[in-house]
Order: structure tokens, then C-alpha cells, then sequence
């Protein structure tokens, strides 16, 4: 799923305006369906969700974090927090506690 730049300029404020688009229906309608699945759990690793691009930038902007740049434990404490807030219900892939 591609992101799309957007530029705009707004001439009665002076500024460019850069907008992220992207096309996430298929994303969401994915997740909810695995909500619905019976998943095994393998080891440590689980697939708890599946975050669109323009989410991650989202909350990157938000935060002020670059969450390339996040150690491994960093970025799982950073998603869990995400992941376990209910009103990010619709990015996860599970119902079980994270």
C-alpha cells in the first residue's frame, strides 16, 4: 500500500501544505478479520497488528520520535502502549491482552 505526497500551496497563509494520503480499507478490513481468527502464538514472536504508513508517520509526528531510529525494546514498549490504547483497536489482530 503506497503512500501519496500531497503538496498544496496556501496563498492567504504564505505556507506549502504537504499532505500524506493512503488507501487503508484493505489494511483495516484485514485486521478485523484476523480479530476473528484463532492465531497460535509462536514463541515471542506474535502478530499483534498490521499499522498503516501514514498512522506510523502520524504518531512519529505526534511524539516527536523517529521510531527507526528506536532500539528493539524501545519500539515494543512504544507499540504495545499503541496497540493496547482502545481507541487503536481497529489496528490490531488479536483480542488477546498485549
Amino acid at each position: 500500500m503506497s503512500v501519496e505526497t500531497i503538496t498544496k500551496l496556501d496563498r492567504s497563509e504564505g505556507l506549502v501544505v504537504v499532505e500524506r494520503v493512503q488507501d487503508i480499507e484493505a489494511i483495516l478490513d484485514r485486521n478485523k478479520a484476523l480479530q476473528n481468527e484463532a492465531q497460535a502464538w509462536a514463541g515471542d514472536w506474535h502478530h499483534l497488528g498490521t499499522i498503516p504508513n501514514v498512522i506510523l508517520e502520524k504518531w512519529m509526528n505526534e511524539e516527536g520520535v523517529n521510531v527507526l531510529g528506536m532500539c528493539a525494546e524501545e519500539w515494543g514498549q512504544f507499540i504495545k502502549r499503541k496497540l493496547r490504547d482502545p481507541d487503536n483497536m481497529w489496528l490490531r489482530t488479536t483480542n488477546r491482552r498485549i
